[in-house]
């Protein structure tokens, strides 16, 4: 049995739970509901359907578009933490599919940041064009996040003219957006590829006048003469090209010949691979996950549906030796945790205040937890993905505190979002099977809320000492049924919401609830 062979069998609600963990920033409890017993086909099929278009974000102040008008230099810090705001909102309703989590994907793939670009406008249009090819044709992708206004300023494509060619995104559009450093493409590649991409710029950057902003090809700054490459790309020779089409036609000629190259399509399904499945890569994975993979990632065009569609069917994903394989980014905890609770940003034009209330929230404990959207830190994106140990950079001195720190406020009913206490336990463990049997609640609770599922022993003690605080298991019965009979009595209540609380705070700051 091959490892990309494709996994038939009805889904538990443990596998749908671990399926969308990885593939989303985690499930809702109806969705786990809904979806439990289907195929892993069947719900990969809702993962890669198309989404629409989302509306775009709002003025708080008066409830306008802004990414459509001139630049405003007086509200340009906050513009760009709304459009932030937005997209955390995103990813916080998504539906049952996989456009969120690509889309952050290919933010820390094709990356650039704020920081460096300075025009929110910018950041927006780059948001929609990883949103618009997220799951369509890598070429395509390519060849747009080329062209990108955010992309030629962040990489310098913008400053890159013939006689004094700019080699930062030469460089980097084969390092780490497409061949990788284990290429074989050498310094005259660099250049050459330099030549082929003379001649774009952005328009409009900053600019308060005129609201359009776009890139545009200028013939005049293009270099005309043949590039040449080496070996490792079979000695091709791109032909110098005149005129208004010059460059588009010369950027289709690039990555036409780097997409030859037989480690692109390989370097492209590790990057998928350790962002779903596994920042570790032995041998008999390589030679039995990514290549196939590779394979068809190549025949079929560089569609990149196909390729995560075997990735979430295989029966290499469902393999619970990889379970919690994977350290939760801040975005997978955040929302991941909210999204299990059952919170939802309000639509804008209804409850505005509330919307930004929420994504903000949000982004605060995502930025503190390292992980700005919109702003990885360098062009090789957020660390806890390119240094070694990958997931393991997510867990820091810094970090582990906040983490704890956001689960903790969750707990206490301290927090309120939209009006509402984030957490109702006491709401929650009702709809349980059994909720006066205190060693079926933990089970039921951990089976839900864990990557990893406990041993008998863990549960007991979870049991016992953490929820129980050593008062014997026929107790728990007694205080359970004391509240649900009186709900408005504060000391019957406390009784009970105490005990979930401090059993909730220490689940969420178990090794097992911080992994996928």
């Amino acid at each position: 049995m091959g490892l990309l062979d494709t996994y038939t069998k009805p889904l538990t609600a443990d596998q749908v739970a671990y399926l969308l963990r990885r593939a989303t920033f985690g499930p809702t409890a109806d969705q786990l509901k809904t979806l439990t017993g289907q195929t892993a086909a069947q719900i990969v099929t809702k993962l890669l359907t198309d989404q629409p278009t989302p509306a775009p974000p709002l003025d708080l102040t008066t409830s306008k578009t802004f990414t459509d008008r001139p630049f405003d230099s007086v509200n340009a810090g906050k513009y760009n933490v709304y459009i932030k705001h937005w997209w955390a909102n995103l990813m916080l309703n998504q539906p049952v599919s996989l456009l969120e989590k690509m889309t952050l994907f290919w933010s820390n793939h094709f990356v650039t940041n704020d920081s460096t670009v300075n025009d929110y406008r910018y950041m927006y249009q780059y948001n929609v064009l990883l949103r618009k090819h997220a799951l369509g044709n890598f070429k395509a992708f390519t060849i747009a996040i080329t062209q990108d206004p955010a992309m030629l300023r962040f990489l310098n494509g913008n400053q890159n003219v013939a006689g004094t060619p700019n080699e930062n995104y030469a460089r980097e559009l084969q390092e780490l957006f497409t061949i990788g450093r284990d290429g074989g493409y050498t310094e005259a590649d660099v250049r050459a590829a330099a030549k082929v991409l003379t001649g774009w710029a952005d328009t409009g950057y900053r600019d308060a006048v005129n609201t359009p902003i776009s890139s545009a090809f200028r013939p005049t700054k293009h270099d005309t003469t043949d590039k040449v490459f080496s070996a490792t790309y079979q000695n091709t020779v791109i032909k110098g090209r005149t005129g208004a089409n010059a460059g588009l036609d010369e950027l289709n000629d690039l990555l036409d010949m780097i997409l030859r190259n037989v480690e692109t399509p390989r370097y492209i399904c590790r990057k998928l691979y350790r962002w779903f499945v596994n920042s570790d890569i032995p041998a008999t994975v390589e030679t039995n996950f990514i290549q196939p993979l590779a394979d068809l990632f190549r025949k079929g065009n560089f569609e990149i549906k196909p390729v995560l569609t075997a990735l979430f069917q295989s029966q290499h994903f469902f393999d619970e030796s990889i379970r919690g394989a994977v350290i939760k980014s801040p975005t997978d905890l955040v929302i991941g945790t909210f999204r299990f609770w059952g919170l939802q940003a309000p639509d804008p034009t209804q409850n505005i205040t509330a919307y930004y209330q929420i994504g903000n929230y949000i982004y605060a404990r995502i930025k503190e937890e390292q992980q700005d959207l919109l702003n990885p830190p360098t062009v090789f994106g957020w660390t806890a993905y390119y240094q070694t140990g990958y997931y393991q950079q997510w867990i820091n001195s810094t970090t582990l505190g906040l983490r704890g720190f956001f689960s903790d406020s969750l707990t206490t009913n301290a927090l309120k979002l939209n009006g509402k206490v984030v957490i109702d336990v006491l709401a929650y463990v009702k709809t349980l099977s059994d909720p006066t049997d205190p060693a079926k609640l933990v089970s039921e609770l951990t089976s839900q809320l864990l990557a990893i599922a406990p041993t008998q022993q863990q549960k007991d003690f979870l049991t016992d000492t953490i929820l129980l605080n050593s008062i014997p298991r026929y107790e728990w019965g007694a205080e359970w049924n004391a509240y649900v009979q009186a709900p408005t009595d504060a000391a019957k209540k406390q009784a009970v919401q105490l005990k979930l609380t401090a059993f909730l705070q220490y689940v969420y700051r178990m090794a097992e609830f911080q992994v996928v």
